[in-house]
């Protein structure tokens, strides 16, 4: 009875790791086959068996590459949309020894708002043999920092008559001045790489803008008006203005000056005019200037 049972046993493991038949792995095969089929017939359907391709229009592929609107990247607009709204700025050299330093950005492009300062920056001498050179070249005095701030804005002319009505306002704290200023100005050419720029303009300016505690006073006003021509070369980059300024109870003072520029915004001007004193004042500068 017992070796009946151990027969019994072993014969039962036998059949249980007995792997499937070649019948069940037939039947499988067969349930994944139509699929394959239906795929196989999704892909034979012709999408142009009811299109007559004689009667088709292939005129609209007939085109010039080159004349298709080329897309700029997103990021490249974004940087050139950020550079157009930084500062410009501008050194000049004066001949006391003394750097005119401005700077200008603009606000808005309505009406070309605009919002900058102009700055008087002072070497100072570290030794005694350096500031009494500076004191003796600036008339016994040592040439001080300053600076103003100042705002424009700028429309469109009317008509035929003027090109441009500029409007200006500016603010020396240094000096405790304020100056308000209008101007029109009209660009004649004359021919090919000439043209005459015309300007007109009234300013009225403020003294004693900051009150003084414990002392009383009134501001003065007093006003000016500025005419200037101005002839421009546009191949070589030179121009010549002429001008004249008064006060209205005061004569016209007459000035001339020239400017060049030469090459990576490097440009070197000069001018000569009267002064109300009765003397003539003269300059010359040279400006370096770059905008990033």
């Amino acid at each position: 009875m017992l070796a009946a049972a151990l027969m019994l046993a072993i014969a039962f493991s036998a059949a249980a790791q007995t792997p499937p038949g070649k019948d069940g792995a037939d039947e499988a095969t067969e349930e994944a086959a139509p699929p394959a089929e239906t795929a196989a017939d999704a892909n034979d359907v012709d999408i142009l068996k009811d299109i007559d391709e004689s009667k088709l229009d292939w005129s609209q592929l007939n085109t010039d590459p080159t004349t298709l609107p080329v897309l700029a990247p997103k990021g490249a607009a974004k940087a050139n949309g950020g550079a157009g709204g930084n500062p410009a700025w501008s050194s000049n050299l004066n001949g006391n020894g003394t750097s005119a330093v401005s700077v200008k950005q603009s606000v808005s492009p309505f009406l070309d708002t605009r919002v900058g300062a102009d700055m008087t920056v002072a070497r100072q001498g570290t030794t005694t043999s350096e500031q009494l050179s500076e004191r003796l070249a600036n008339g016994g005095s040592l040439p001080q920092s300053g600076g103003s701030a100042w705002a424009s804005i700028s429309a469109p002319g009317v008509a035929s008559v003027w090109d441009k009505t500029s409007v200006e306002a500016r603010v020396d704290p240094g000096a405790d001045q304020s100056k308000i200023g209008t101007s029109l100005s009209k660009q004649v050419p004359l021919s090919d790489g000439y043209s005459v720029t015309l300007q007109n303009g009234i300013n009225m300016t403020q003294q004693g803008v900051v009150p003084v505690p414990g002392i009383v006073s009134r501001p003065t006003r007093s006003y000016d008006a500025d005419q200037s021509a101005k002839l421009s070369v546009n191949d070589t980059g030179t121009s010549i203005t002429a001008g004249q300024t008064s006060t209205f109870d005061d004569k016209w003072l007459r000035r001339v000056g020239a400017e060049q520029k030469l090459l990576d915004g490097v440009t070197v001007s000069g001018s000569i005019g009267e002064t109300a004193q009765g003397t003539t004042s003269k300059s010359i500068s040279a400006g370096f200037k770059r905008t990033w």
